[in-house]
């Protein structure tokens, strides 16, 4: 008879420390999910400021040579400009995805000016952004990487139970757009301009 009163009063107690090691671990665990990602995104940050300290240095370099270029100029200041004061994913993304497409034109106007494209200076600046785009292809992969695996972590049953009672909320992915995928379009001809 005492085991079974011990049974009956051990039985509860194990099945409610049972459950708050549970949600200990997994609130560990979607801590540790969500710092991976704010330090994924921080890679990010760390690759688009290097561009973003680039990019003068090249319109300038290129101006000298391109100077009915303006609007093209023009585009790339403003929209360095405006990814630099985001800090909202998906909108730092679409920003992102179109500063990319307009340094591809930017680049595809220098391929007009012979002299420019030996220019040693403009071909080190050439270089470095091409490092500086494949690291930021790498930091994205790597954030998108700890972004599914953080939201498939607070997505499926149980978590999500705890997950939504404890504030942990899905994140966005920073993706390509469908402009991005695209070839760049430039044209030289003097009919196209007017």
């Amino acid at each position: 008879m005492p085991i079974l009163i011990l049974f009956c009063f051990a039985a509860p107690i194990t099945l409610v420390v049972g459950a708050l090691v549970f949600a200990v671990g997994l609130y560990n665990g979607l801590v540790r999910a969500k710092v991976i990602v704010d330090e994924a995104w921080s890679g990010i940050d760390v690759q688009l400021k290097r561009r973003y300290d680039l990019i003068p240095n090249i319109v300038e370099t290129i101006k000298g040579y391109a100077k009915h270029e303006k609007e093209t100029f023009e585009k790339v200041t403003m929209l360095r400009s405006q990814a630099m004061q985001t800090s909202d994913v998906a909108e730092k993304g679409k920003l992102e995805n179109q500063l990319t497409q307009t340094l591809k034109s930017l680049f595809a106007v220098a391929e007009n000016y012979p002299e420019l494209k030996a220019n040693e200076n403009f071909l080190n600046l050439q270089g470095t952004l091409n490092e500086i785009e494949n690291e930021i292809q790498g930091a994205r992969r790597y954030y998108n990487g700890a972004v599914r695996d953080y939201n498939t972590k607070i997505m499926v049953f149980p978590n999500n139970l705890i997950a939504g009672l404890l504030g942990f909320k899905s994140r966005e992915f920073f993706e390509a757009d469908e402009a991005e995928k695209e070839n760049v379009k430039v044209s030289f001809s003097e009919e196209e301009k007017a």
